[in-house]
């Protein structure tokens, strides 16, 4: 266990103030800050102030937003880990071969982080690349993970996820969520139809170690035209299935 006195708080502090931004907030003004974290104004000020004097955020006098700099920390991080160097290739040449974009992707609390990917076409209206994340419990890749913990633990991460539906096809009742869940802790793969975004099917597969841990998931996404029972079950699956074979001989 961390020794208290090794830990320093501003810096802590720090770090959560950069956790406030993302995709749904831009913009954060300091009272912002201080609502998200909990912190004083005061603080919420000086940590923001901080950011902006090391050129990690700009500040128009009310508003601080990230500026391209904050990349640094995570591109750093990206390119430290060795899991999207080991499985790059083996993603190029799945999509390749199945004309479909794949991806994997892990697990941070309550999204998932895509770490690697290989694009054949673009099928969402977002764009995806390492570092995007979605929430897991709408996502073909998020259910993987969510799926290799512990029930309990799963299960207390879909009570604290924001379930507000995507489409008229997203499942928001947590007992339908965890039954879903329990299904691909069965079969071994997840199969999204339309609840992250219309038109969209995605099919996931874990990604294991030589031990068998669940260490990532991998994707693949298609327009629901093409996902007819015959491509994904003679198709698809057994692509994945044996990506996922060749990356447990290789990851110790």
């Amino acid at each position: 266990m961390t020794n208290t006195t090794d830990i320093i708080g501003s810096f802590a502090k720090g770090l959560r103030v950069l956790e406030c931004f993302g995709a749904d907030r831009p913009r954060l003004a300091i009272s912002d800050v201080a609502t998200l974290t909990g912190f004083d104004r005061a603080t919420a000020r000086r940590c923001l102030l901080t950011l902006h004097h090391e050129g990690y955020a700009s500040y128009d006098g009310k508003f601080f937003t990230l500026t391209p700099r904050v990349l640094r920390l995570g591109m750093g991080a990206m390119a430290s880990l060795p899991l999207p160097r080991i499985v790059q290739p083996w993603l190029d040449q799945l999509s390749e071969q199945i004309g479909h974009s794949c991806s994997v992707s892990i697990l941070d609390d309550l999204e998932i982080v895509y770490i690697a990917r290989a694009s054949e076409r673009r099928v969402m209206s977002i764009g995806l690349m390492p570092g995007s994340r979605l929430p897991a419990h709408i996502t073909s890749m998020g259910r993987v993970l969510l799926a290799a913990l512990p029930e309990e633990e799963a299960a207390a991460l879909i009570d604290r996820a924001d379930l507000t539906p995507r489409t008229v096809h997203s499942l928001t009742d947590p007992a339908e969520i965890r039954a879903e869940i329990a299904k691909v802790r069965t079969q071994g793969y997840a199969l999204i139809d339309q609840e992250i975004e219309l038109g969209l099917t995605a099919l996931a597969v874990p990604i294991l170690d030589s031990r068998g841990r669940t260490v990532a998931a991998l994707n693949t996404g298609m327009a629901t035209i093409h996902a007819t029972q015959d491509a994904i079950q003679g198709t698809y699956l057994p692509a994945l299935l044996k990506v996922q074979d060749g990356l447990r001989r290789v990851l110790s």
